[in-house]
C-alpha cells in the first residue's frame, strides 16, 4: 500500500506544470456551514516534493521496523498510514484552519509511535514532552486564524496573500505563528523535546520525526509567515539570524559532547534546519531555493543515518558510542554506507546537502556577510564532529566483548539504503529538476 501510494504520487510530478505559478490539482469541499472555510487542497512547486518525500520515506519505514517490532505490529502500520496521510495534508492544505487540524492532528499518531514503541524507560516521559512542547506553540497560532477570519471573514490562503494588513497587526500575527513554527523547527530554546523524542522513539519513529515532522516549521515559514506578514518579516528578520546562528554554533558544540547515537543526530539536524531559517529569511532566490534544497535533502540523509543507528542497536541494543569501535573489521559494508552518509552530512561537494547549503550562504552573504560567516563556521563544526564520530565507531580497537563478530547488514538492510543513496547523488549532481518546479 505504501509503495502505490508513492507510485502514485510521482504522477503529480510526471503532470505538474512547470510554467505556471498557480496551484495545481486543486479540490474543494464544503466544510464547514460557515462560508469561506472549506476543505480545500492543492499544490505548488513548493508542496509537491514534500509530498513526494513523505510517500518516498512511508515505505522505508515500515521496512526498518519490519523485524524490530515485536508487539501491535497491525496498530504500528496503521499509526504509520495515518501519520502519513495527515503529512500528505499538511502539504497540501490551502486553508489556515484545515492546515492548523492537519498540522496538529500529526502529533496524535507521533506520541503513540513513541510512548508505545519507544525503546526505553524514558519512552512515556519523551512523549509527553514531544505533545505539550508543539501544542502549547500550536495555539498561539489558532488563536491568530480566529483573529485573521473575524477581521477578514476567510481562512482561504490565496485570499489572504493579497489582504493586507497593519504593521502593527502583521507584527502581532508573525509572533503567533513564529511560536508554533519555530517549536517544529526546532529553534533554540525550544529544541529540547527533539534529543529526547529522538533517543526514545524507535528508529522508523526517528526516521518519520527527522525526516518529514522537522520540515513543518521552515514549511509554516515560507507557506504563511513570509508571504502573509512581509512587513513584519523584514521586522524580525535579524531576530531570526540571531537565534538561527546561535542555535547552529551552539547545537554542533553540543553535539560534540554527546555520547549517545541518536543524540548525536538529533543535535546536527537542529544545526541543519536552523542553517535552513537563514537561507529562507534572506528574502532572495538563491537563499530560498537553498533552503527548500536542504529541507529535501536533509530528509533522506539524517533517515539513513538513523537508519544506521537502528542497524546497530538491532544488533547490540545499545547506543552508546564507547561501547563501539573497529567495526570496519566485521560490518564492512555497513561502514561503507555509514561514510557515504557521513560525508553527506558535512555537505561533501557531490552530495545533496552541498547545493542547498551553498546557496544559503551566497543567500545569506548578499544580506549579511557576518552571520553568512558564522553559519559557515557550523559546517566546520559539523565536519569535526561526524568525522570524529565516524572514526570513534568504525577504526579503533574492536571490543568483543560488547560487539558481535561478522553481523554485517542483511539483503533487507542494504535494501533500504540503496534509495537513500540514489536520491542523495542524484540531488548532489543534478539539482536543477528539484528547482524547476
Amino acid at each position: 500500500t505504501s509503495l502505490i501510494t508513492f507510485l502514485y504520487s510521482l504522477f503529480f510530478w510526471i503532470r505538474f506544470e512547470n510554467d505556471t505559478a498557480k496551484f495545481q490539482f486543486v479540490e474543494t469541499i464544503r466544510w464547514l456551514p460557515y462560508p469561506n472555510i472549506n476543505f480545500y487542497i492543492g499544490i505548488d512547486g513548493i508542496s509537491l516534493f514534500f509530498v513526494i518525500l513523505t510517500t518516498f520515506l512511508t515505505p522505508i519505514c515500515i521496512l526498518v521496523g519490519f523485524y524490530s517490532v515485536k508487539s501491535y505490529k497491525k496498530e504500528y502500520m496503521i499509526a504509520f498510514f495515518i501519520c502519513e496521510s495527515l503529512l500528505i495534508a499538511v502539504f497540501c492544505s490551502l486553508d489556515l484552519l484545515i492546515f492548523y487540524v492537519f498540522f496538529e492532528s500529526v502529533l496524535i499518531p507521533m506520541f503513540i509511535i513513541i510512548g508505545v514503541w519507544g525503546s526505553r524507560q524514558r519512552k512515556i516521559k519523551a512523549a509527553y514532552q514531544f505533545f505539550l512542547y508543539t501544542l502549547m506553540g500550536s495555539l498561539f497560532m489558532l488563536l491568530a486564524i480566529l483573529f485573521i477570519f473575524f477581521q477578514t471573514g476567510t481562512t482561504d490562503l490565496q485570499i489572504l496573500l493579497t489582504t493586507e494588513f497593519s504593521e502593527r497587526r502583521q507584527i502581532l500575527l508573525w509572533i503567533a505563528f513564529f511560536a508554533s513554527f519555530s517549536v517544529k523547527v526546532p529553534m533554540v530554546p525550544v529544541h529540547i523535546w527533539l534529543p529526547e523524542a529522538h533517543v526514545e522513539a524507535p528508529t522508523a519513529g526517528s526516521v518519520i520525526l527527522a525526516g518529514i515532522l522537522l520540515k513543518l516549521g521552515t514549511y509554516g515559514f515560507l507557506r504563511f509567515s513570509i508571504p502573509m506578514f512581509p512587513e513584519a518579516t523584514l521586522y524580525f528578520t535579524p531576530f531570526i539570524y540571531a537565534l538561527s546562528v546561535i542555535a547552529i554554533i551552539y547545537t554542533s558544540l553540543t553535539t560534540i559532547r554527546q555520547i549517545d547515537l541518536k543524540k548525536i543526530i538529533a543535535h546536527s539536524s537542529v544545526a541543519h534546519m536552523n542553517f535552513v531559517t537563514i537561507g529562507m529569511f534572506s528574502l532572495n532566490i538563491q537563499g530560498i531555493e537553498g533552503s527548500i534544497l536542504l529541507m529535501l535533502s536533509h530528509g533522506p540523509v539524517s533517515s539513513a543515518l538513523l537508519s544506521c543507528v537502528g542497524a546497530l542497536y538491532d544488533r547490540h541494543k545499545t547506543r552508546i558510542v564507547k561501547y563501539y569501535g573497529g567495526l570496519v573489521s566485521t560490518m564492512p559494508i555497513f561502514c561503507t554506507i555509514f561514510l557515504f552518509f557521513t560525508l553527506a552530512n558535512m555537505s561533501l561537494p557531490g552530495t545533496s546537502s552541498f547545493i542547498g547549503e551553498f546557496l544559503i550562504l551566497v543567500g545569506a552573504f548578499q544580506r549579511n556577510s557576518l552571520v553568512a560567516a558564522l553559519a559557515a563556521l557550523g559546517m566546520i563544526l559539523g565536519a569535526a564532529y561526524s568525522l570524529w564520530l565516524y572514526n570513534r565507531v568504525v577504526f579503533g580497537n574492536f571490543k568483543p566483548n560488547f560487539l558481535l563478530k561478522f553481523s554485517d547488514l542483511n539483503r533487507r538492510e542494504v535494501l533500504i539504503f540503496l534509495p537513500f543513496i540514489a536520491g542523495v547523488i542524484w540531488m548532489g549532481v543534478y539539482p536543477e529538476v528539484f528547482v524547476e518546479c
